[in-house]
């Protein structure tokens, strides 16, 4: 992993959520921020660990799930670079209700809670992107939970692969190739499926001309066609 240094003023101005702050401001949040970096399959924090900050994801991919005692996982988000987490809890100062591991090499920046509450205070813009950051997250794991509720196995693989296909150029014959972030097994847990469910899918999807699969290399041949599948 690189030990290349790093610059956090700039890093923290690129976040929405800081980039109203003065000069002054951002320093002071930067002196609050410690740096993580974390190999694949290192853990950033237990459930049940305390929280002393939130986080931001510089580059690589950390997941937050939930573990069973038969140790069956449950993935309930997948992070990626300029996506923090872990706000909610800081202030609730509750223990943290799910796990966080990389998927990959990554590395991400701890800001402090104390300097948190301090800006907060003192500054309503920030307190306000603050909340909307909050928001916006749990308005979309209400989206998740009526997408598991409402729709089929197959609908859900579909979604996803469209929601990935959104950031991709087209090319003129209509194909969109698009990169799984991380593993199936992974990618599985996150849709509420079992590996072989999602293997299934993509079978199925394929044998209709929909889809092709390399690894983790997937082709939407038609994402109109695509959409209307069921």
């Amino acid at each position: 992993m690189s030990s290349e240094k790093i610059d956090i003023p700039g890093l923290l101005s690129r976040m929405p959520l800081f980039s109203a702050l003065s000069p002054e401001d951002l320093a002071h949040m930067a002196a609050a921020t410690r740096e993580r970096r974390l190999q694949k399959g290192d853990r950033l924090f237990q459930r049940g660990d305390q929280p002393k900050g939130f986080f931001l994801v510089v580059w690589g991919q950390v997941k937050l799930a939930f573990t069973s005692a038969q140790g069956n996982e449950k993935v309930v988000e997948i992070l990626g670079p300029l996506q923090s987490f872990g706000e909610a809890v800081m202030f609730l100062d509750q223990p943290y209700p799910v796990l966080g591991e990389a998927l990959a090499d990554t590395l991400v920046l701890h800001i402090g809670a104390a300097a948190v509450f301090g800006q907060t205070e003192q500054d309503p813009r920030f307190a306000r992107k603050l909340l909307a950051g909050m928001s916006i997250r749990l308005h979309s794991m209400v989206r998740d939970v009526e997408s598991y509720a409402l729709r089929s196995s197959t609908q859900r693989v579909i979604g996803y692969l469209l929601q990935l296909a959104e950031s991709v150029p087209c090319v003129p014959q209509g194909e969109q190739a698009v990169e799984l972030p991380t593993s199936k097994q992974v990618i599985a847990s996150r849709l509420s499926l079992t590996p072989e469910t999602l293997s299934r899918i993509f079978h199925e999807l394929s044998d209709a001309g929909l889809i092709s699969v390399q690894g983790k290399h997937i082709i939407i041949h038609d994402a109109a066609r695509l959409a209307e599948h069921d």
